[in-house]
């Protein structure tokens, strides 16, 4: 253990880059040559082995030069939380299982509960933003199926910025695709609430039933923030289930300066939170909440094994979708306790600021172009110089992301925004400076200079080597 910290260590410390720019056919090469059914190595020199493979060939979310998706470099003492975690190995299904455990998670989701402004909420920790999404639609579902509505009847309403687990959840339901209806958004991609009025009015109408309406607090591309408050004054007049998906706002919550953005998120129904984005956990470490602890029963299953009726223990296999499952939220809970929650916060608050000077230097930049400014720490823009025209600067946009990425030497992503395709930079990392992120578009700036010149896959892949 010591050697395995000690060697992961001075990769963290040294690391040159964010990639080490090995080839895929590389890398399966280095897979491919190991044996998996050989006499085993020794602990030793198995674990060397695999500090070869993936320390020397991993993307490292730490280094200012990662800017794609949301991945949070860790908080430390969350990284110790983990090696606990492993070492313990407690199963939080039953109390049995986990005993502290089990009322650590319990008062850290009424902690979060807290936060969101349930005043007598419950929820229960998941894998991720994903399986939230899915356990919330669920929980609806069975509100609406309770309250006499027929399955072939249920619409959930939600927008083209929403998460895409919407939908993935809307098949897993039984629904289809077709059950989904995107209603408009602005400008910066936020819910329209009379696009929402009058998609729940025609819903009522022909005599479908909303069974759930789905606000982003932080869309995956823009980080904009739907307008809860006023999508919630629609939800009650029409007796809608609203579900606030705020698996990347949810930092917010403990934001000294911008909690405000997400006024409103205490009216809904249930909310998605992801520690793993924006408290700057491992993966995996997100919670489902819901306002009525009631609502968790849909879910709820007996099994004399788990939860026999007999016992007077606190089973969170009572809310969950998963049987066995992770103490994450001891990550969390020692987070909380080292750095404090006005310290999470104000880590979140270093990134949203960041990236708000980032847009301002973008505005200002003849070379490059702002897409559209955020709420939270994403950062559209294009490489278009005067002399490169739209469609040109749409050809270099995956052309600039692959050359930067094959380089090793910085990563940033791609999407498509009202049809046109731009660079993304994500922001998580506390510690990434604007010198920092400036080196990074300089990149982008050489990469698609010399892109435009030889306007061709020669020239991507000679950046690429350089």
């Amino acid at each position: 253990m010591r050697e395995t910290v000690d060697r992961l260590a001075g990769r963290l410390r040294s690391v040159p880059q964010p990639f080490s720019a090995a080839s895929r056919t590389q890398l399966q090469a280095l897979v491919d040559a190991v044996d998996l059914d050989a006499e085993g190595l020794g602990t030793a020199t198995a674990l060397r082995e695999a500090d070869d493979l993936v320390g020397e060939h991993a993307v490292w979310f730490h280094h200012p030069a990662y800017a794609a998706h949301l991945n949070c470099p860790v908080a430390v003492p969350a990284v110790v939380a983990e090696a606990i975690i492993a070492a313990v190995n407690p199963s939080l299904d039953t109390y049995d299982q986990s005993t502290v455990g089990t009322l650590m998670e319990r008062k850290l989701v009424d902690w979060t509960c807290g936060r969101i402004g349930f005043a007598a909420g419950d929820g229960v920790f998941t894998s991720g933003g994903t399986q939230s999404n899915l356990q919330a639609l669920l929980l609806a579902r069975e509100a609406a199926a309770a309250a006499g509505a027929r399955t072939d009847a249920l619409v959930i309403v939600a927008t083209a910025s929403s998460h895409f687990s919407v939908q993935k959840s809307a098949r897993l339901l039984g629904l289809g695709d077709e059950a989904v209806l995107l209603v408009r958004t602005d400008a910066q991609g936020r819910m329209d609430p009379a696009a929402l009025a009058g998609a729940l009015d025609t819903l009522a109408a022909i005599g479908r039933v909303p069974m759930c309406v789905v606000a982003t607090a932080g869309t995956t591309d823009r980080g904009r923030l739907d307008p809860l408050a006023a999508i919630a004054d629609e939800c009650d007049r029409a007796g809608v289930w609203l579900h606030v998906d705020a698996a990347y706002g949810c930092g917010l919550l403990v934001s000294p300066t911008r909690r405000h953005l997400l006024a409103g998120i205490e009216r809904a129904r249930s909310v998605t939170v992801d520690f793993h984005k924006s408290f700057f956990q491992p993966v995996s470490s997100s919670a489902v909440l819901v306002r009525e602890p009631a609502d968790l029963r849909h879910v709820t299953w007996h099994a004399d094994y788990l939860n026999p009726a007999d016992a007077d223990e606190p089973n969170q296999v009572d809310k969950s979708l998963q049987t066995t499952r992770r103490f994450d939220a001891l990550k969390l809970w020692t987070t909380l306790r080292a750095l404090g929650a006005d310290g999470i916060g104000a880590m979140f608050d270093t990134v949203l600021d960041l990236a708000a000077r980032v847009h301002d230097e973008l505005e200002r930049d003849p070379d490059l172009e702002l897409v559209g400014r955020t709420d939270l720490s994403t950062v559209l823009f294009r490489y278009q110089p005067l002399d490169v025209t739209d469609e040109q600067a749409d050809r270099l946009v995956p052309l600039v992301r692959r050359v930067l990425f094959e380089s090793g030497r910085a990563i940033v992503a791609k999407t498509v925004v009202d049809g046109r395709p731009c660079l993304k930079l994500t922001l998580l990392n506390p510690d990434t400076t604007l010198d920092d992120v400036r080196a990074v578009l300089e990149l982008v700036r050489g990469a698609g200079a010399a892109l435009a010149e030889g306007d061709d896959l020669v020239a991507a892949e000679q950046v690429g080597a350089r």
